[in-house]
């Protein structure tokens, strides 16, 4: 049995211990930290319900038949439009879904909800895997269909509807597309009514997954949820080369991540004087280059009157403030080196071998001491049997002395 949650098709299915992890069941799961906290006497547990369909999917719904339900329960849901229904997980339920409707949601008005009707049966659950299952192949067909229509467009993703009456196709186009031939060539190809919805580039990664250039797999499949604008001025705050391959990521877009750091950048470089103001010296005019936020320093160079010169000069920011203040008040300094400030670097004290165990030739001295040993031994005849002969010789030549 596949996932029926991702359709990615893995052996193992739910629950593989790892096995499912690139768009999986455990995508943008949600902890309920809330579960364990008794509600007031008198007080009913909250009526709407968080249910998570493909991908990344997640939809409100209410309770009204009051059921019982729990964290990954299967539950059979009203479908939004044209009627039957839909099969999803629930995702979010108690006080905690009061949370995130108040977050996501918080003009939300009960009346437009949908409701659950109940919990999925064994029919309806053979039924939404089977759906799961044709996707895949549809999705291909799809493609073909747009292809012999001409249209430039990319088919990217399916999702059928629990009940098999409906097939929602999600596809990137780069201006507009007027499918209305595909969609009755589908339709009669399919047998099924068909909706299309346009999704941007990044929503597509996320509902697609994969790996990042860091190695992990992608913040927009697992748990990042909203997109926010990321602009090349992100990358010169933090002092990164605009090189277009290296920070679009799998989306063709800017990488997210840009975003994360770029608060305690711009928290940083406040402590800097602005780049846009020339220091004035007698040697000539010195332009600022770049930033260095960690080490604190700021770079200039020199203008030769055909462009910077390749000479640069790091200084600290209160210098730069100095020699701004000078210019203020029309005076130049002579050289913008008089300003470079000289910090004692500390001499690494290096490992100081007490004992002696880093040394190679610390057992020589056994080895000679053996080595001398076996000269020795030589020498008489070797070993003990050496002692024995060498012995007797002695005895020997004692006794025919004394004769």
């Amino acid at each position: 049995m596949s996932c029926t949650n991702c359709g990615n098709g893995t052996p193992n299915g739910c629950k593989s211990n790892g096995n499912c992890s690139s768009v999986g069941c455990h995508k943008l799961e949600v902890y309920d930290w809330l579960s364990d906290i008794m509600l007031p006497q008198g007080q009913k547990p909250f009526d709407i319900v968080e249910v998570r369909f493909k991908n990344s999917r997640k939809e409100f719904y209410r309770n009204i038949k009051d059921l019982k339900l729990q964290v990954g329960d299967v539950v059979v849901v009203e479908a939004k439009t044209g009627g039957g229904y839909d099969v999803g997980i629930v995702s979010v339920v108690g006080e905690l879904a009061r949370i995130q409707v108040k977050k996501k949601a918080p003009n939300l008005k009960k009346s437009e909800l949908k409701s659950i009707k109940h919990i999925a049966k064994q029919e309806e659950i053979d039924k939404w895997i089977k759906a799961r299952s044709l996707e895949k192949k549809v999705m291909f067909q799809a493609r073909t269909l747009a292809v012999n229509l001409g249209l430039e467009m990319k088919i990217s993703d399916v999702e059928y509807q629990g009940d098999l009456k409906k097939a929602t196709f999600y596809y990137t186009a780069d201006s507009r597309v007027d499918f209305r031939q595909l969609i009755k060539d589908m339709a009669s190809e399919f047998k099924v009514r068909i909706e299309m919805k346009q999704i941007g580039a990044r929503q597509e990664a996320s509902r697609l997954g994969g790996i990042g250039s860091c190695g992990r797999e992608l913040c927009c499949s697992t748990w990042l949820t909203d997109f926010r604008s990321v602009s090349t001025s992100a990358a010169r705050y933090q002092q990164l080369s605009l090189n277009p391959q290296k920070l679009a990521g799998q989306c063709g877009k800017l990488k997210c991540c840009l975003n994360y750091e770029l608060d305690m950048y711009l928290d940083a470089l406040k402590a800097f004087p602005k780049g846009d103001v020339k220091l004035k010296t007698k040697k000539g005019i010195a332009h600022y280059v770049k930033t260095d936020v960690f080490k604190e320093e700021m770079w200039y160079a020199y203008d030769d009157g055909e462009g910077l010169g390749s000479t640069l000069i790091s200084l600290k920011p209160e210098r730069v403030r100095e020699i701004i203040r000078m210019n203020k008040k029309g005076e130049e300094p002579v050289d913008l080196s008089d300003f470079i400030t000289v910090t004692k670097v500390d001499e690494k004290k290096e490992f100081e071998n007490i004992v002696g165990q880093d040394d190679l030739n610390r057992f020589e001295h056994l080895f000679k001491s053996k080595k001398e040993k076996g000269r020795k031994n030589k020498k008489r005849g070797g070993g003990n049997r050496g002692r024995r002969k060498y012995n007797n010789k002695r005895k020997r030549g004692n006794g025919q002395k004394k004769n």
